[in-house]
């Protein structure tokens, strides 16, 4: 698999030819847009209008061609204050018209120019709103774009050499190779051990201003590592792949909540939390990326307006309550565009909550912030716990 170019050249505004090409052959020619090169993987559509720079350094994304279904992108340029990780994940970028010329005062270097730095190889000046089209009327598939070869049959032929999502590993890849603390803002109230899957760095930022002293982990973190840090909670983050893949996060969350661990999941930990609990994962036909899905709390009524960025989802029967080996699982959101689960909790017998998680994400940081208040009801989680604890003390 590659996924960044061969001999990655400076950008030339767009002025070389480039082709994109899909697994079923639907080929789409445009103009170079970053590096030059070839790039392949997974071609998914992002529906946000703004927050590319967070998109493009979400861990979530390692591996997948990113759409962008917005015409015009790369108005604010890129600056050094919103990147989500380390480095640009996506392994190529699609855009119909990039901006000729940034125009924000945050603003450091081109959007382009990033790219070409990073060695991303992207492509525009092609039919966007064709290719979204395609996608969702087949579903994601592999994708290849050039701009060194221009070959359409040479290039197909790669793509379908290139590895699938469903069934891909991918977490170690992406996870943090040694453990790293966020330090609480303010007074210390709580302690938690956050399990790196692929963890976005607004995440740990928020929960730092609660308060919160959050100890970020690599994947493979065996619970006796965990435990010996004495968390008052534990949280599973986003990341990227195929969860049925990750039966070793399975293991661990398993062991949290055996020990009675407070828990909190976001995305692929949604996931995770899933398979702890008894039911199985699926790949969806093309997904949810963008920052404006209606998901609906089944406890409150209310309609948050959420960031989602996910190709699989929890096989879970919505308006029950299960019978798991850690007390009663419900499905607690879903989607309203199409009924996806996107939200878990597990209780005791007396109703008190031991854990939940969501598939979207309430750290989005180029918003909406809709759910923003999940960070409260964990440390309310937290607090319950410890007063309990202090109860029967």
């Amino acid at each position: 698999m590659t996924d960044r170019p061969q001999s990655p050249q400076p950008p030339a505004s767009g002025a070389e030819p480039a082709i994109l090409v899909l697994e079923d052959g639907r080929v789409f020619p445009g103009r170079a847009f970053g590096a030059r090169g070839l790039a392949l993987g997974e071609a998914v559509f992002a529906t946000g209008m703004t927050g590319y720079q967070e998109t493009l350094t979400d861990p979530s994304y390692h591996r997948q061609v990113v759409v962008a279904t917005a015409p015009h992108i790369g108005n604010t340029g890129w600056n050094d204050e919103d990147d989500e990780s380390s480095r640009i994940w996506v392994a190529g970028y699609v855009v119909r018209d990039p901006a000729p010329r940034p125009s924000s005062w945050r603003s450091r270097r081109s959007l382009e120019a990033e790219l070409a730095a990073q060695g991303v190889v992207g492509i525009c000046q092609l039919d966007t709103r064709a290719l979204t089209r395609r996608l969702r009327e087949s579903g994601s598939m592999r994708v290849g774009i050039s701009s060194l070869d221009l070959d359409p049959d040479r290039l197909l032929a790669q793509v379908l050499a290139s590895p699938a999502m469903a069934g891909a590993d991918l977490v170690d890849q992406v996870s943090t190779t040694e453990p790293y603390l966020v330090e609480a803002v303010g007074p210390h109230r709580f302690t938690v051990a956050a399990v790196d899957l692929g963890i976005k760095a607004m995440t740990p930022e928020l929960m730092s201003r609660r308060g919160l002293r959050v100890h970020v982990l690599p994947a493979g973190v065996g619970f006796e590592q965990l435990a010996a840090l004495e968390p008052d909670g534990v949280f599973f983050s986003n990341g990227p792949g195929d969860p049925a893949t990750a039966d070793q996060a399975v293991d661990l969350l398993r062991q949290v909540l055996a020990a009675g661990l407070p828990f909190f999941g976001i995305c692929f930990g949604n996931q995770i939390f899933g398979r702890a609990l008894g039911f199985d994962t699926y790949k969806l036909k093309y997904g949810h990326r963008g920052v404006n899905q209606p998901v609906k709390d089944l406890t409150t009524g209310l309609v948050e307006v959420t960031a989602h960025n996910h190709g699989f989802a929890v096989q879970a029967p919505v308006g029950q309550d299960l019978e798991t080996a850690h007390g009663l699982a419900r499905v607690s959101h879903i989607d309203l565009n199409d009924d996806v689960v996107e939200g878990l909790e597990l209780r005791d017998r007396a109703g008190r909550l031991l854990g939940f998680s969501v598939q979207y994400h309430p750290e989005a940081a180029a918003g909406p912030h809709d759910a923003a208040y999940l960070f409260d009801r964990f440390v309310q989680l937290m607090a319950d716990r410890r007063g309990d604890r202090e109860g029967e003390a």
